[in-house]
């Protein structure tokens, strides 16, 4: 019984991460509900270390063939290097400090996990209008290749805020790329490969606080966060590298602000 109502859970808390992970939405807001709703139970960082490594793989997947690219170029022995992607690969190298930065500063507040349901309402808001200003205002005029070091620092430096609980770590990574005038569909591009050395980053972060012990019963409820999420998360990526240019950032931004006003509502 109890081990079942566990499992559900997990699913639910997998399907939440995967789906959360990539869109603009805050998974942290998201992932306050089945607590808050139904008093679930927190698995801990355990479970969160399975969660986001099935998103990891989710999205390492989606994007194999880029990534090959990406470590051909950056191999020392490749004699024809393709600047475009040794470029991409130092661009996501260069927006992937601040958050390392501010995710070490940091690390103590944020595994203690001191946010209120008011702050991540607040956040989803606040950001959430973020989004819409950069979504209204962009040029999107620029792809991927015309990113310079200086713009992947802006889009490092935005991504970092998502250290508040409730702003969304893709929100704020697409927020910064379409503030310096990347299109739309490159924007989440590179949103989503930056958020391969980030949850990496993040996973060996809460490696590094654990030290612990598996029961079997945490393995079968960690292998249906890893692979729920997994499988939820590469979905999510490809159907909406589908249609984000068609939807744009409006329905994600009215969502956001609805969202942060019913957990205000709640708070």
């Amino acid at each position: 019984e109890k081990m079942i109502s566990d499992l559900l859970l997990a699913l639910a808390l997998a399907c939440i991460q995967g789906l959360t992970e990539f869109l603009p939405v805050s998974s942290s807001a998201h992932l306050l509900f089945p607590s808050l709703l139904f008093g679930a139970k927190d698995f801990g960082l355990v479970f969160d270390i399975a969660v986001h490594a099935g998103t990891l793989a989710a999205v390492v997947f989606y994007f194999k063939d880029d990534i090959l690219k990406l470590l051909q170029a950056w191999m020392p022995w490749t004699s024809n290097r393709n600047e475009g992607d040794f470029l991409l690969g130092l661009n996501l190298i260069i927006a992937t400090v601040p958050i390392v930065f501010v995710g070490l500063i940091f690390s103590d507040l944020i595994s203690a996990r001191l946010h209120s349901i008011g702050s991540i309402a607040w956040a989803n808001l606040i950001f959430a209008g973020l989004l819409l200003i950069a979504f209204k205002t962009s040029s999107q005029s620029k792809n991927i290749l015309g990113l310079t070091l200086s713009m992947a620092v802006f889009i490092g430096c935005l991504q970092a805020l998502a250290v508040f609980p409730g702003a969304s770590r893709s929100g704020m990574a697409i927020t910064g790329a379409l503030f310096v005038g990347l299109n739309l569909k490159d924007s989440s591009k590179f949103a989503f490969l930056l958020s391969i050395p980030t949850i990496l980053g993040a996973m060996i972060l809460m490696l590094v606080k654990e030290a612990y012990v598996l029961s079997l019963d945490d393995l079968m409820i960690l292998l249906t966060g890893f692979i729920g999420s997994g499988v939820i998360a590469f979905f999510t990526i490809k159907i909406f590298l589908e249609f984000v240019e068609r939807i744009g950032m409006t329905p994600f931004v009215i969502y956001r602000i609805l969202l942060g006003l019913i957990l205000l509502l709640l708070w």
